[in-house]
């Protein structure tokens, strides 16, 4: 067998020697080692855990991570998605390739042997890595299990949250598996790391809403794309989201692609390009809320810029077209289908495809509904001059500075501020926190110093008792002399 750190060692010999140096690097970094955290009972007998993370993604790995590093060890992470299937990579995600630079870290939390950069190089050679532009999000979705196992992240797949209870000191959760069964966990602290839609819906407007399932979809959605060939698509939207289903639907075969955007000119600009520096990520939850509220509604409103390689993937179809300056009213057709009547024109098509984000809207979330009136939004919290208005922005949760949930009204429900709130809904408190790569290194220490700062404050007590109590000696005093 070659040796793993020559250059003709095979893939598994590299990946193997790559683990062996991470697991070599964290026990390095190790300090503090001291166990900390005090057992607490459950009422049913059980042992409570510390902290449960909903959603094994990208945001929930790396958290999970962080908080390993933090000696937070009694963590589980669930996801409804069967393994390797978690996130939006392998399902409604359907870009070739990460929009983000490929030397972005994330996951890896600042340590090297942990990087996308050190896994795709043992995976591909340093030859890959050099001739890469941007990832693959396949690739991606195999380096994200890849840093789960390899880190021993302990992770149930095919469960289901399905309500969220008070506990008295700690969280209920309760949950359904892929074969039917409930179980139940207590948690003194419960983290959403779910994503786009986790605390809302999948959004479309209404009238196209009101199509008949056959002839529409969301971009979310689990779309049959062979069922779209030699076919009319209408895409509404244009985002790089919107792009991309746009291009899945010509390279299945359609037979025409209309893309609608309702500015003149679709938007190129990319402001999560311009907001990759420390001073905002680390620090815009520092601001006051008219500046956090002006920056994001500014940048939110933009929309995400889609890049070039997105908009050449359509382009080389010569059956590909924008009609700008479009907002679209909706309707079903006569014969089927659908008609989008519109400032340049009215227009058919055989199937339509909103590519229109999503909406925060708790009570349709089932394990949020029974407390999802006292939920603060930046609506309660906040209102903005004229200019800046936004409806959807303003229903976004207003979260603590530990991005926990605020009460509505306070002391109602007062047992909500141990949950975290780590995804796309956590964007207006805390810019791209829970749903950027490149924001990782930065907001995942953060909400890892929040937890565990909660953690510790509420067993305080219990740590002066300790305190007080310790008597191990340093050294043995013996007589001058002997």
């Amino acid at each position: 067998m070659q040796d793993a750190t020559t250059p003709d060692a095979s893939p598994d010999q590299r990946l193997v020697a790559l683990r062996e140096r991470i697991r070599a690097d964290l026990e390095v970094i190790a300090h503090p080692r001291m166990e900390w955290l005090s057992p607490r009972q459950a009422p049913d007998g059980t042992k409570a855990l510390d902290v449960l993370i909903v959603g094994a993604g990208q945001s929930g790995i790396a958290t999970a991570c962080g908080l390993k590093r933090a000696r937070v060890e009694n963590v589980l992470v669930v996801d409804r998605a069967e393994r390797g299937r978690e996130g939006p990579w392998l399902t409604y995600a359907r870009m070739d390739t990460l929009r983000s630079p490929k030397d972005y870290t994330g996951p890896d939390l600042d340590i090297p042997s942990l990087t996308y950069r050190s896994w795709h190089t043992a995976r591909f050679g340093e030859q890959s890595w050099r001739d890469l532009d941007l990832i693959r999000r396949e690739d991606w979705a195999e380096y994200l299990l890849w840093v789960r196992d390899t880190v021993a992240i302990p992770v149930q797949n095919g469960v289901e949250v399905t309500a969220i209870r008070d506990a008295g000191d700690l969280i209920e959760v309760h949950a359904t598996t892929g074969d039917g069964r409930a179980e139940v966990w207590f948690t003194r602290k419960l983290v959403l790391a779910t994503g786009q839609d986790g605390m809302g819906v999948w959004w479309m407007p209404p009238d196209i809403e009101a199509l008949p399932k056959t002839v529409r979809a969301h971009a979310a959605d689990d779309i049959d794309f062979d069922r779209l060939r030699g076919r009319t698509v209408a895409v509404v939207g244009a985002g790089a989201s919107a792009f991309d289903n746009a291009a899945t639907a010509l390279e299945h075969g359609a037979r025409e692609v209309l893309l609608f955007c309702r500015r003149e000119t679709p938007q190129v600009i990319q402001p999560y390009r311009w907001l990759t520096f420390r001073g905002f990520l680390d620090h815009l939850a520092d601001l006051d809320d008219a500046w956090r509220w002006r920056f994001m509604q500014h940048i939110l409103g933009l929309r995400e810029g889609f890049p070039q390689q997105t908009y050449d993937r359509c382009a080389r179809h010569s059956n590909f077209r924008i009609v700008s300056g479009a907002p679209c009213r909706v309707r079903a057709g006569d014969q089927g289908g659908a008609v989008l009547d519109t400032p340049k024109g009215i227009f058919e098509a055989d199937f339509v495809i909103a590519g229109t984000g999503i909406d925060m809207d708790f009570a349709r979330r089932p394990e949020l509904a029974a407390f999802a009136d006292n939920i603060a939004t930046w609506a309660d919290r906040y209102t903005p001059p004229d200019e800046e208005r936004d409806e959807r922005l303003a229903r976004y949760p207003y979260l603590s500075g530990d991005f926990a949930l605020v009460e509505k009204v306070p002391g109602a429900t007062p047992w909500i501020d141990d949950i975290h709130v780590f995804s796309i809904a956590s964007t207006m408190s805390f810019g791209p926190s829970g749903s950027s790569i490149n924001a990782m290194t930065t907001c995942v220490p953060k909400l890892v110093s929040s937890i565990t700062k909660g953690l510790f404050k509420a067993d305080v007590e219990d740590h002066w008792a300790a305190l007080e109590a310790y008597d191990v000696p340093q050294a043995v005093l013996r007589d001058a002399g002997t």
